[in-house]
């Protein structure tokens, strides 16, 4: 099975920009103006999942909630280090999560959207 995850967004740029120098994704395919659609998909090369996230005229409407998150779990301790470098140096305000597990097992911060993101120590050799 494959997995993408799709949303829609009125910041693409930012989105692509946060997802790749932030989280430290790869584009792996974009396109422009498809039956008035702009998009970008976002993840690693090889892997079964990405993440889609699409423009158009009409204004994205997020109804979303605090534990509407997404969570990366980082195998390697550089990758992991790479990403709370990148928050760091982009002034991105860590948050507390409504789920104190998250407090302790990872950091939280936000996408240009305002969804949660989390970034997990869980799964680091």
């Amino acid at each position: 099975m494959e997995f993408r995850s799709a949303r829609h967004t009125d910041n693409l740029k930012q989105i692509e920009e946060f997802y790749t120098k932030i989280i430290g994704l790869k584009v792996l395919f974009s396109f422009e103006n498809h039956n008035d659609y702009s998009g970008v998909f976002l993840g690693k090369q090889g892997l079964n999942w990405h993440l889609e996230f699409t423009t158009s005229n009409e204004k994205a409407e997020h109804q979303f909630d605090v534990e509407d998150i997404l969570v990366f779990y980082p195998t390697e301790r550089a990758e992991y280090d790479n990403i709370v470098e990148q928050i760091e140096a982009h002034n991105i305000e860590k948050i507390k999560s409504k789920n104190p597990y998250w407090n302790d097992n990872g950091i939280m911060i936000q996408d240009p959207d305002g969804f949660g993101v989390i970034v997990s120590h869980l799964k680091i050799k």
